[in-house]
């Protein structure tokens, strides 16, 4: 196994609503993914996280496995409607007073807290009065952000604004498969654009309270036309555009990418004066989250997009049907190095890893090689951005425990350690101790 740079930091990371459970509890409030799983046919076979992992109440469990896979930080991510459960006025002490507990448990273990702020759970509340099509979203996300760190800026040095922000336009706003199961299309735009404007503000409010590392992870996957055609290679230019440019261009140069292949020359409606320069504060890393690339082809004419998804065909894949390329992660780190040069800040894979539903076997043990093998192939492709120039400083594995896999509910696991859902029984899977032996390899 290549080595990795002294000081990389190796973690894992999970989801507030994937994992806590305790939906009621505290005075937390609604979140869209409450609304969403309580509606009939959103969640396969009407899952629910009500209870998830149960780590709000085996917090300290998992923090003692964190401890036993020896990672050095944790990426969690803060509830909002756990925080402000209408997503506006003064923070809501109890729910905060959990968050407290997880980080104090964290540094007792020896392991960072590298929480999120966003992960998709927006308070049912500001949905009701538009969610992340109002503007207004923006400004009560900066409010919330100011919370948390007031409370646990004394210990936190490493802070995440937003997860995925792509995925959570596409799916929730664009398409209807995820929370809060609008589909909008390109209406969905303003949600991107408000994110965004989110995640700048978020950042003034958390360098106010003397944040002293701050990142944005968005998810990157390196774009391959079907085939050797000029439309081929013009759909996967406009796949590009939408999916990294969008959302990186504005964060890191200060301007949109041209969107007229999708219809909108010129300015944005919805961009106001001053926007651009909020969105565009220096940031400390940029958080970069990988499962797989993306081939397309030409438009097929069904929808007004330029562009159609084409599957691969000669790729293994995962038990949710992605295709297995590792390389593609060292593409996707050494082009965001290569096109966006001095304005990169240093880079973080903050999400890495595969859904197998390998199980224990008789005897207790869950042999899940193929996760193995995965862990193993993706850790040699950051290695070998490293080689070749990219600055990546960490490596977090998603995820340290099976869990509510959103529209899939429990049908996907993508942990390191095996979760019954039933008992809540954690087992760490053989995929765990590779982990930990090849971080404990990768020290002095």
């Amino acid at each position: 196994m290549p080595r990795l740079p002294a000081g990389f930091t190796w973690g894992a990371a999970t989801s507030a609503f994937q994992i806590e459970g305790a939906l009621t509890e505290d005075g937390r409030g609604a979140s869209v993914w409450d609304t969403f799983t309580a509606t009939p046919g959103k969640v396969r076979d009407g899952h629910t996280a009500a209870t998830a992992c149960d780590h709000y109440h085996r917090y300290e469990d998992d923090v003692a496995l964190l401890r036993r896979l020896g990672v050095d930080a944790y990426r969690f991510s803060i509830a909002w409607p756990r925080v402000q459960p209408a997503g506006a006025g003064p923070a809501n002490g109890p729910g905060l007073d959990f968050y407290d507990r997880l980080v104090d448990a964290l540094l007792d273990a020896g392991v960072a807290p590298m929480p999120t702020l966003y992960h998709w759970d927006l308070p049912q509340a500001l949905e009701d009065r538009g969610g992340w099509l109002d503007r207004d979203t923006a400004h009560r996300f900066a409010e919330y952000a100011a919370l948390a760190a007031a409370r646990l800026g004394d210990r936190v040095r490493h802070w995440i604004t937003l997860n995925e922000p792509f995925e959570h336009m596409a799916l929730g706003y664009a398409l209807g498969q995820h929370a809060p199961g609008h589909a909008y299309l390109l209406d969905a735009l303003p949600a991107a654009h408000h994110q965004l404007l989110g995640h700048g503000l978020a950042t003034a409010a958390l360098r106010a309270a003397g944040a002293p590392h701050v990142m944005l992870t968005n998810s990157y996957t390196p774009v391959v036309p079907a085939g050797e055609s000029e439309e081929d290679a013009e759909a996967a230019l406009a796949y590009d555009t939408l999916h990294r440019r969008l959302f990186t261009d504005p964060v890191l140069l200060g301007a949109y990418p041209d969107l007229g292949g999708f219809g909108l020359g010129g300015d944005l409606p919805f961009v106001a004066d001053g926007d651009l320069d909020r969105i565009a504060a220096p940031l400390d890393g940029l958080g970069v989250n990988y499962y797989n690339p993306t081939r397309v082809t030409a438009p097929d004419g069904t929808t007004p997009l330029p562009f159609a998804i084409a599957e691969f065909e000669d790729a293994d894949t995962t038990d949710f049907g992605w295709p297995v390329v590792p390389a593609g992660l060292t593409r996707t780190l050494l082009d965001l190095t290569a096109d966006y040069g001095d304005a990169l800040p240093p880079l973080w894979v903050t999400e890495n890893g595969c859904s197998y539903g390998t199980g224990p076997g008789p005897d207790g043990r869950v042999r899940d090689q193929a996760r193995v093998d995965y862990l193993e192939a993706h850790v040699e492709a950051v290695a070998a951005a490293v080689d070749q120039g990219a600055d990546v400083r960490g490596y977090l594995v998603w995820s340290l425990l099976d869990n509510f896999e959103w529209a899939e509910g429990y049908h996907q696991r993508f942990g390191l350690v095996h979760v019954d859902f039933d008992t809540q029984v954690r087992t760490p899977k053989d995929s765990f101790d590779r982990y930990a032996a090849l971080i404990r390899d990768q020290r002095p």
